[in-house]
């Protein structure tokens, strides 16, 4: 995701960039601090006070009070609100289910942070337009109302030994491999969220093997796939919020066995480790997990 290099009080919004330095200075922003919630209260019958329910994190608004200045460049100015709409317009994300796009930040003091979600608003005001001055509204809906990391992190994983002598001959396939602790060796893989809240990994498995299961050692949570996959198939299985699917290279189903939940399985902050086992012929089935470091604010 990491593109257009940034500095402070800078965005970038599809390869457009406002803020501090650019051709689009920013008078105000909202929505960088707390999410918006949703939750009820609720009368206590014969009671002072009231009844809370869950509170839940909604949609995440930001609203740009900006404005292109362009001096002596009406032409310049329309270029930049026509790139705007243009990244609104993308039917690559506009007309896909699920689909996002970054919102990418730099505050002083900070790494570049994400949001994703939706340019929803592009509304420029004309009149000032022959003065090199076209105010504009600009609003994102972030779906997602965490920040991320702009870069991705990746670790990739392949089958442990049984034990720390190797295999015993005669061997029959299939051959079951374990990541866990046999023997007094570890094959561990760890993760580190640099972030202050929960990641959410895409985990891809790559065949040889059938029945991989993934075990979150920190949380305790696994996954499991009822599934076969030859040399060079692969699936998916994505935890990101608004993306939990599991998916096959072909677009063939996969079932994730009973007490398998998506929502659960994370990447807490800090250190932690994932292991995996499966039935692998070959010993070759490697797997990988990729995340982006997570932040409550900005």
């Amino acid at each position: 995701m990491t593109g257009i290099p940034l500095t402070d009080w800078q965005l970038d919004i599809g390869g457009v960039l406002l803020g501090h330095g650019t051709s689009i200075p920013i008078a105000e922003i909202e929505g960088l601090g707390g999410p918006e919630g949703r939750g009820e209260l609720t009368d206590q019958p014969g009671a002072d006070g009231v009844w809370a329910a869950p509170d839940w994190y909604g949609e995440r608004k930001i609203r740009i009070d900006c404005g292109i200045k362009t001096p002596g460049d009406p032409a310049a100015a329309r270029a930049l609100v026509s790139r705007l709409q243009a990244v609104a317009d993308d039917p690559a994300v506009r007309t896909v289910g699920g689909a996002v796009a970054p919102l990418r930040i730099k505050w002083p003091g900070s790494p570049v942070k994400v949001l994703l979600g939706r340019l929803r608003k592009v509304d420029p005001q004309w009149s000032k337009a022959p003065f090199g001055w076209v105010p504009l509204d600009v609003e994102f809906v972030a779906t997602d109302p965490r920040f991320y990391a702009d870069t991705e992190q990746q670790v990739q994983l392949r089958l442990g030994w049984l034990s720390s002598g190797g295999f015993t001959a005669p061997v029959q396939a299939p051959i079951r491999v374990s990541s866990g602790e046999t023997g007094g060796q570890r094959r561990p893989g760890w993760v580190t969220n640099l972030g202050d809240v929960p990641a959410w990994p895409v985990i891809t498995v790559h065949g040889p093997c059938a029945n991989p299961r993934i075990t979150q050692v920190t949380t305790g949570r696994s996954l499991q796939l009822d599934v076969v996959l030859e040399e060079g198939q692969w699936a998916r299985i994505d935890t990101r919020p608004g993306q939990r699917h599991v998916a096959r290279e072909n677009g063939g189903a996969v079932l994730l066995t009973p007490g398998s939940d998506l929502g659960a399985f994370d990447l807490p902050p800090g250190r932690s480790e994932i292991r995996w086992a499966a039935t692998d012929p070959t010993g070759s089935s490697r797997l990988t997990v990729t995340w982006r470091d997570a932040y409550r604010a900005l």
